[in-house]
């Protein structure tokens, strides 16, 4: 009994010798595989791989963006398009109605002075028969010689020509101020020796006379009218002439 409780025991120390050096080789290939598998399976820590999905990431944010200003500057174009457009035709209307309104006013203006000038000298072609009416009356009161009119002792025919004389000058003077009223006036340019004015003189005669100066008017054959300050009739005179 004992020998062969020996043989046993010696026979599985020999098998378990035999199977260690299996086992330990084992080991190593199994924990080896084992390690490159934890290394496969862990993630990459270098500083390159963690940055490019960052970079790309912003990159992308980017884009999206300038897209999405793209498409929004896309939409704001017509609507700015059109409000140029409206700020231009407001312009555009603005100076049209200034100018119109310039324009209405310059024809109000024009309409007055037209009225006005056609009511000032409405009477102009009445006027200028009017005057020689006057030139006869004036020539009837210069026929009468101041010698009569002063004389100190007047017999009956002479005061009567004094009364008539009288008469005509107190019409005369009414008659005047008549016209005047209506913007007809006379002037007599060789009461002041006015100079001569082509404008409203009508030179009949030159004539040489001493201590008076040249161009100086210094005869009236017949007067002059204005009707509202234009000329109606030039006055013709006589005029000094000693050059």
């Amino acid at each position: 009994m004992i020998p062969r409780t020996l043989l046993r025991q010696t026979r599985a120390v020999s098998s378990s010798i035999r199977a260690a050096p299996r086992s330990s080789l084992a080991r190593p290939q199994f924990r080896q595989s084992n390690l490159s598998f934890a290394l496969a399976s862990r993630p990459a820590t270098s500083r390159w791989y963690s940055t490019e999905p960052e970079t790309k990431k912003a990159e992308g944010d980017a884009t999206a963006e300038s897209k999405t200003e793209g498409k929004s500057s896309e939409a704001e174009d017509p609507a700015k398009k059109e409000l140029e457009a409206k700020n231009k035709e407001i312009i555009d209307l603005k100076d049209r109605y200034l100018r119109s309104v310039a324009e209405y006013r310059n024809l109000q203006e024009r309409t007055k002075r037209d009225m006005q000038s056609a009511k000032d000298f409405a009477l102009q072609k009445f006027a200028k028969d009017l005057v020689d009416s006057v030139d006869n009356l004036d020539r009837a009161l210069a026929m009468v010689p101041e010698e009569k009119l002063n004389a100190k002792e007047k017999t009956e025919h002479l005061q009567d020509l004094v009364s008539l004389y009288d008469g005509l000058k107190m019409t005369e003077s009414i008659l005047m101020q008549t016209l005047k009223k209506h913007g007809l006036e006379r002037f007599d340019p060789s009461v002041e020796g006015e100079k001569f004015n082509p404008n409203e003189h009508e030179a009949t005669f030159m004539t040489p006379m001493e201590g008076k100066e040249d161009n100086t008017v210094f005869h009236t054959q017949q007067k002059g009218f204005k009707l509202n300050g234009r000329v109606l009739r030039a006055a013709k005179v006589g005029v000094v002439k000693n050059t």
